[in-house]
């Protein structure tokens, strides 16, 4: 699935209030494994089945990996939502002012690296792109169905 780039994207906050949950991190390396954690534990509160949780965490630990690795950012946003009963998002958001966007990368065989977005392609039910409100820099969101 392409992202869907969008001028009037509906942030989480936008879209649900008070059930949203989010997490300010250093652009550290260290800072995807306290992402990976939140949102299990986020995703648990609302009994979020266990595969699909995996899947969530996966989707957030190359999210965060990216912005961690690949911007200036001086702090990051992870954001998961409960968009209703059926569907949540998670939202990174980093602070990259360059403009530059969210390159389109086609990894080698031999490529240790560069798969991240493959992954969130093929994971999530939808996913894209677009300036943050919050950070001025990029947003990556993506959702998912609450049932495997």
């Amino acid at each position: 699935m392409s992202p869907h780039t969008t001028s009037t994207s509906r942030f989480l906050d936008a879209v649900r209030p008070g059930r949203t949950h989010w997490l300010e991190l250093p652009p550290q390396r260290t800072s995807v494994r306290v992402a990976r954690h939140a949102t299990r534990a986020w995703l648990a509160s609302w009994q979020v089945p266990d595969e699909v949780c995996a899947n969530a965490v996966l989707l957030v630990s190359e999210l965060v990996t990216n912005a961690v690795l690949h911007t200036s950012s001086e702090r990051i946003l992870c954001g998961v939502g409960r968009m209703t009963d059926e569907r949540f998002r998670l939202e990174v958001h980093d602070g990259d002012l360059t403009g530059r966007g969210i390159p389109d990368c086609c990894p080698g065989l031999d490529d240790e690296g560069g798969r991240g977005l493959l992954l969130v392609r093929e994971i999530a039910d939808s996913w894209g792109v677009t300036r943050s409100p919050r950070t001025g820099g990029n947003a990556v969101w993506a959702s998912l169905a609450t049932a495997s």
